[in-house]
């Protein structure tokens, strides 16, 4: 287990940097630092250099405050690092130095039931949080003191499971992994549309959810295919194979798609042509992938 670097237009393997079940990558806006949170019983954030080649060289490692960290983020500044730990639901908020190491924390335990899933900051100063346990998306203040939200977190329709979201303008997108759909709410969090994920009608789990490009793109897990829907109105514009199985992550690099297919042990390479990927054939081969981040 650990983070593998490949060059994205050859597909070669370049290296490998050992870490204890890695599960999501963030690198840091300005420094050349890249940060993993390790989804453990006891979660952990290690810290990496990174060299000109892409190459990491590990610098530290602390707890991640909780279990089963799966998500992390870095705020646009680069003073802050977020971290979602699933297993607890525990959200920690750590400082960030001039060189990119981790200084204070601060953490916001939860209720018995809640899974934190994924932390997004927000233009307004606010970390946002959704909550898959409990149904909501959770608010933080970041932005100088670090605090809850005096507002408190937003309820979403009741049975979702709020998974990955994303925000475009003045909307948010969330995925929802346990009824299968995708919502679109506007600045204040009211509830524009919501549609099926997937229109395979089977079961479906949508993992990773992007906006790019003008398009909502959504991952899903049980069809094993990509979405694609129009902004706002969420009209249907495609869907296609994910090129393997249980697709967790995506990410979209120039005209190619890179899918983090978990079951098959692959990234497969989708090429995108007017805002649809398609899938070619062209896998990397690669143990339980969860996260692609390509490096600028």
């Amino acid at each position: 287990m650990g983070i593998t670097l490949v060059d994205l237009e050859s597909l070669a393997r370049l290296g490998e940097t050992r870490a204890s079940g890695p599960s999501f990558l963030a690198a840091h806006p300005r420094l050349p630092v890249l940060y993993a949170v390790e989804e453990g019983e006891r979660g952990m954030v290690s810290v990496f250099a990174r060299a000109d080649d892409g190459a990491l060289t590990p610098l530290s490692r602390r707890p991640s405050e909780g279990s089963a960290p799966c998500h992390l983020a870095v705020d646009p500044s680069g003073t802050r690092l977020a971290v979602a730990n699933y297993g607890d639901g525990t959200v920690s908020v750590h400082g960030i130095d001039g060189s990119g190491l981790l200084t204070d924390v601060w953490t916001f335990p939860y209720r018995e039931g809640a899974h934190a899933h994924q932390a997004v900051f927000g233009p307004d100063g606010v970390l946002y949080v959704t909550d898959l346990g409990a149904g909501e998306v959770r608010r933080y203040l970041v932005d100088g003191e670090v605090a809850s939200h005096p507002d408190g977190p937003v309820r979403l329709a009741s049975g979702m499971g709020p998974r990955h979201m994303a925000r475009s303008g003045d909307h948010w997108y969330v995925a929802g992994e346990l009824d299968g759909t995708v919502r679109v709410y506007d600045d204040g969090w009211r509830e524009l549309r919501a549609v099926p994920a997937s229109a395979t009608g089977g079961e479906n789990a949508p993992s990773h959810l992007e906006v790019s490009g003008g398009s909502v793109y959504v991952g899903n897990r049980g069809p094993d295919t990509v979405s694609v829907f129009s902004p706002l109105t969420l009209d249907p514009i495609a869907e296609v194979g994910c090129g393997g199985v249980w697709p967790r992550h995506f990410a979209i690099a120039g005209d190619r798609m890179y899918v983090a297919n978990q079951r098959s042990g692959g990234v497969a390479v989708l090429t995108m042509k007017d805002g649809v990927p398609r899938f070619d054939g062209e896998v990397f081969a690669v143990g339980t992938p969860s996260c692609v981040l390509p490096s600028a």
